[in-house]
């Protein structure tokens, strides 16, 4: 009587055509992952960030959100793959993301709320957008002749009659006087002074004061990316919005976004002041108002930050053995650091 390995070998290979490995149980691979570039948070996410899903980083201003992004989004530029960038405060800094490591040829940079005009900058001397005043006819030029110069001479012979009649008026003429006219002086006109600015917001333009116009085109780019495909990760960047306007999108877009995040095996970064994501998020992560290093008493050089997993809904299991016993309460919070480039490696 052969052995129980036997058989098994004998019927997977009679169904391989069919059902490959049937009696083998399958490797328990809840979601594949994609490096951060943060060894800590690599660790703690058990290989980075999930495909497929809704990574919802929840944060105030200066908690290392866009740091993170950046960190990731270079791993995967420098691995070939096309990102995606939709910006709806327009903050994203380009010198920035290089410096992070962002392929900026592999990446899609969308601001909302920005003029096409101001929107479009040449960048290379075969793609470049052309100023609004070629794009608008030029003046009839007036003259004497026709053919672009003005009206044709007979037109203008029909009304020469009627000019000449009024020039010769007695109450048309203009009187002939020797004394010197009085000149009337002409007042100059007044023009209020500008505002005082700060030299940074000369630098971008000026974004609309209700957020929800900038809201709406960043939804529609967000979904049209995710369903062209192509993208294998998308950041959707509400991080300068109130919680008061992000609250407002719907949950039905979150869900449809994860869907079809799910389809195309693409990572959606979403980077919010407040949880908005709800149940439509896999991961959500909460990061805290970064702390200066105390490495100088005079320059500042850098921040250190702290990410907490609020939900994670594809954590990986060891074992398919379920203990006995309650296992011990896992630590799930990291820490890492952001220097400035004038501080150097140390």
């Amino acid at each position: 009587m052969s052995s129980a390995a036997t058989i098994r070998l004998q019927i997977e290979s009679a169904l391989a055509r069919k059902i490959p490995s049937a009696l083998t149980p399958a490797s328990r691979i809840v979601r594949p992952v994609s490096s951060v570039g943060i060894a800590s948070v690599d660790e703690l996410l058990d290989g980075g960030l999930p495909l497929g899903a809704i990574t919802e980083m929840v944060g105030p201003e200066c908690s290392g959100r866009t740091s993170f992004a950046l960190s990731f989004l270079g791993q995967m530029t420098q691995t070939g793959k096309v990102c995606a960038w939709v910006d709806v405060s327009n903050t994203l800094h380009p010198e920035s993301a290089t410096a992070a490591g962002v392929d900026l040829a592999r990446l899609l940079w969308v601001r909302c709320g920005v003029p096409a005009s101001t929107n479009a900058q040449p960048s290379s001397p075969n793609n470049f957008a052309l100023p609004d005043r070629y794009l608008v006819p030029p003046p009839a030029k007036k003259g004497l002749h026709g053919g672009g110069f003005g009206p044709h001479p007979r037109y203008e012979v029909k009304g020469l009659s009627e000019a000449v009649g009024g020039l010769l008026r007695p109450e048309v003429t203009a009187p002939c006087c020797v004394e010197p006219q009085r000149k009337t002086r002409q007042e100059r006109e007044a023009f209020a002074p500008h505002p005082l600015r700060h030299p940074r917001e000369h630098r971008r333009p000026a974004v609309p004061s209700q957020p929800w116009s900038r809201i709406e085109q960043a939804l529609r780019v967000t979904d049209l990316l995710l369903q062209a495909g192509g993208f294998s990760a998308i950041v959707l960047d509400m991080g300068g919005l109130a919680p008061e306007h992000a609250s407002r999108v719907p949950l039905a877009t979150w869900f449809r976004y994860r869907a079809a995040a799910e389809k195309t095996q693409a990572s959606v970064l979403l980077l919010t002041q407040h949880p908005c994501a709800k149940s439509g998020a896999g991961l959500v992560l909460r990061l805290q108002p970064g702390q200066a290093l105390q490495e100088e008493m005079t320059v500042f050089t850098g921040l250190r930050h702290h990410v907490e997993v609020s939900r994670q809904w594809f954590s990986q299991a060891l074992s398919n053995v379920i203990p006995l016993r309650k296992p011990p309460p896992r630590n799930n919070t990291a820490s890492w650091q952001t220097r400035t480039t004038w501080a150097g490696c140390r």
